[in-house]
């Protein structure tokens, strides 16, 4: 029993990290990307400005890599433990469930790569978190079909994440409000998509 209430706590943790911090940053983080769109010194100036954030380290820590590495971590021990049943039931709902796990596999393993690009090559290699920096990452075909993957993933995995945690927390409890909510996340889902790809085609 005592279990049982620990798994639901942490569940619940789970659920809400995805959204608050990790959701928010994530889509700060595509906004901020977009200034690419808008020219080389918009987005410098844009990315200067994040990277020169007062007390950024600890930022970083505690609103960023902690809520990060216990949702990623915790997310991975849900999908083990996951039985899914897309061939038997392929109703929306499972094929739902089916890619919220996929995508957060591949968010996870796509963020530790991004982080290693960018955060850990200017923080100890001296390397500039300039337009360049991103250019140089995305110069090929390889590396920008998978930054377009992995940045769909992500979105595909928060939105989604978005309309099970109004299930889980008790806010959206009658079908019709789960409905509502199921249209509502994929028209974000859709606007994420084209800032993202937007964003990540002005590096290319």
């Amino acid at each position: 029993m005592e279990r049982g209430k620990h798994q639901h706590f942490y569940r619940k943790l789970h659920s809400l990290s995805g959204i608050i911090p990790v959701g928010v940053f994530m889509t700060v983080h595509l906004f901020v990307n977009y200034t690419a769109t808008w020219g080389i010194d918009s987005y410098n100036k844009a990315a200067g400005f994040m990277v020169n954030l007062p007390f950024k380290y600890f930022l970083e820590l505690f609103i960023i890599f902690i809520p990060l590495l216990f949702h990623g971590v915790y997310g991975i021990f849900i999908a083990r433990q996951s039985k899914n049943n897309v061939n038997r039931y392929g109703n929306l709902r499972n094929w739902k469930f089916f890619l919220q796990r996929i995508t957060g596999l591949i968010a996870f393993v796509f963020i530790i790569w991004h982080v290693w690009e960018t955060k850990v090559q200017v923080e100890f290699s001296g390397v500039e978190a300039d337009y360049h920096l991103m250019a140089g990452i995305v110069d090929n075909g390889i590396s920008l079909s998978l930054y377009i993957i992995g940045i769909l993933s992500c979105i595909y995995h928060f939105v989604n994440g978005i309309w099970t945690f109004l299930i889980t927390w008790g806010i959206t409890v009658s079908p019709k409000s789960q409905k509502v909510t199921q249209y509502i996340s994929f028209g974000l889902f859709i606007a994420l998509s084209f800032i993202g790809i937007r964003a990540i085609l002005a590096f290319a």
